[in-house]
């Protein structure tokens, strides 16, 4: 039904308070096309709350509907529709039924801007997004028992955005939907992997952090779902993460192990650069030969230099014959951590 399709364009809109207190942002990259025809504008399209607004006549008129503005009341005709709208109003009727979305009309100085889907569709064209291409795409049509078919639900303010390149291994995904959705029908899958619980998920928007660091390599986010009036959709986007986890490494390290040290000696070497060193050492007595009992301990955390290079002297109470171990680990934030562990005599 008309009625039902209108209130589904106007769901995940602001209010129209919110709407008349939240910044306006003009967004002329995005192409609108009606009927295969690019339209420009003197007045460029505005975005409100995740919407489109255009100026009231450059687009409808291309529809075939003609246009009164009286007072803040509008009127278009066309393709056998009858839709009024007023302004900062959510009311509209359509063929003489009355409607409420949350959408109003307003004015931009003299200019008056209208939700584009919205009355698009009320005046029975078809609306569809390319959120690659940034293009809106309006079309007419025969009208099928006072009403158009159903859209599909699109994605738009991808991010990362489609075929883009993100340095981080961790990034933030996210997605707006220009159709209201049922939160709990929606499933989120990166890389054929569910992240649904790891996703928060309104009417209008996801978001998630991958919780695992991704790999060099081309990721697809995958959304499934369906509308507030159920007409499913399957969408996906791809982005590729440019931040690589390399594996970390210790080398050149001193002393060796086995060696005998005293109670001052040096631990140096080499990993990834800029590395966080972490040394943790302990000393054991021997008595006897056979019982064993702590004489020391040391911990210290320092960062290797622009080359890698580390150098740490270690203090620690020892007894001659006992033993001395010293855990050496390095890693880095885009890194996997390396550990080596040297197992000395005193």
């Amino acid at each position: 039904m008309l009625k039902t399709r209108l209130l589904r364009t106007a769901l995940g809109c602001a209010l129209v308070i919110a709407i008349a207190i939240m910044p306006a942002r003009a967004i002329a990259a995005v192409t609108i096309v009606v009927n295969g025809a690019t339209i420009s504008f003197d007045q460029p399209p505005i975005e409100r709350g995740g919407r489109v607004f255009v100026p009231l006549r450059g687009v409808f008129e291309r529809l075939g509907a003609s246009v009164v503005y009286d007072n803040g009341t509008i009127n278009a005709t066309g393709n056998g529709r009858n839709v009024q709208l007023k302004i900062g109003s959510t009311m509209a009727t359509v063929n003489g039924e009355t409607y409420t979305s949350d959408v109003a009309p307003f004015l931009v100085g003299a200019r008056t801007l209208v939700p584009l889907r919205f009355i698009s569709e009320a005046l029975g064209a078809s609306v569809n997004y390319d959120s690659g291409s940034q293009t809106v795409s309006i079309s007419t049509g025969p009208v099928t028992s006072g009403a158009t078919a159903a859209p599909a639900v699109d994605l738009t303010n991808l991010h990362p955005p489609d075929g883009g390149v993100v340095q981080s291994n961790k990034p933030a995904v996210s997605a707006s939907f220009l159709e209201a959705v049922d939160p709990n029908s929606v499933k989120v899958t990166l890389d054929d992997r569910d992240v649904t619980s790891a996703t928060a998920i309104s009417p209008t928007d996801i978001l998630f952090t991958p919780p695992y660091a991704l790999s060099a390599t081309s990721h697809t986010v995958r959304v499934v779902g369906t509308s507030k009036t159920g007409v499913s959709f399957d969408k996906s986007w791809s982005f590729t993460s440019g931040t690589s986890t390399v594996d970390n490494y210790l080398r050149n390290i001193v002393p060796a192990d086995g060696s005998t040290v005293g109670g001052t000696f040096t631990v140096s070497g080499t990993a990834l650069p800029n590395s966080q060193i972490q040394i943790v050492a302990a000393s054991v007595a021997l008595y006897g030969g056979v019982f064993r009992m702590p004489a020391g301990s040391y911990n210290a955390d320092l960062t290797a230099d622009a080359y890698g290079q580390f150098s740490q002297v270690v203090t620690i109470a020892v007894v001659g014959g006992g033993d001395v171990t010293v855990r050496i680990t390095a890693s880095r934030a885009t890194s996997n951590t390396a550990t080596i562990t040297l197992h000395l005599k005193s």
